[in-house]
């Protein structure tokens, strides 16, 4: 099956909770950025990550705002699942912006990335990268790489949500240029629901609209059975 939860932020204890721990051989758990397993390159983080790709589930990732995009930089582009990505080991992927992948039979676009509202007390090359920002080819190669499938697909990821959930929750929010970027796509784009998880919150926004961040879901729960009460 296939999962979705929020930012982990390199959070060891988020590997071991229950619902992870459940995930079967096959499985795959899709993080909405700011994954930060990927961060200082240690010797630690090295025999953390080679535990990873010990797993029986595959853990497939966006970049958030908060990720070393130098570290990410180091790793080749290859081909997985139909879209280009960065295979960080067997059990371990880098879901890149502006990709259609099908998992399961399932099709998912994924556009990472997001503006850091607290920026300017961050160290660049250390804490903040300027390439937590989307590139105007980035954006240019989603429209058409949605363009080519149609409009359509059965999920959504990013790490932001668009513009139009933000102003939901919160009217007077300043704009995310991602954001907008993300309001611009949601006017043409098709899906069954668009998870995200940059605002930690575990919580349906609307039907389709999912914020998720310590909850593990099924992308696709299976339905419930009805009742028989009444039955005659």
């Amino acid at each position: 099956m296939i999962y979705v939860t929020g930012d982990m932020h390199g959070d060891a204890a988020r590997l071991e909770a229950p619902a992870v721990r459940r995930l079967k051989k096959g499985d795959t758990l899709l993080v909405c950025g700011d994954f930060g397993f990927i961060w200082d390159g240690s010797a630690a983080e090295q025999k953390r990550l080679a535990r990873i790709g010990k797993q029986k589930y595959t853990i497939a990732f966006l970049d958030g705002r908060h990720e070393n995009f130098d570290l990410l930089a180091q790793y080749p582009v290859t081909e997985w699942n139909g879209g280009r990505a960065q295979v960080i080991n067997d059990r371990l992927v880098h879901l890149l912006r502006g990709e259609i992948y099908q998992i399961e039979g399932k099709t998912f676009f994924t556009f990472g990335g997001g503006e850091s509202e607290d920026r300017e007390f961050r160290v660049p090359g250390k804490s903040w990268w300027a390439e937590e920002m989307p590139s105007p080819e980035e954006m240019l190669h989603a429209r058409e790489v949605l363009a080519a499938h149609g409009n359509s697909v059965d999920y959504v990821l990013t790490h932001v949500p668009s513009r139009k959930v933000s102003l939901r929750l919160a009217p007077h929010s300043g704009a995310d240029g991602v954001s907008l970027f993300l309001g611009g796509l949601e006017d043409t784009v098709r899906c069954k629901k668009w998870f995200f998880g940059s605002l930690h919150l575990d919580r349906a926004i609307t039907t389709q609209r999912v914020s998720v961040f310590e909850h593990v879901l099924p992308v696709d729960p299976p339905e419930k059975k009805s009742g028989a009460r009444h039955a005659k």
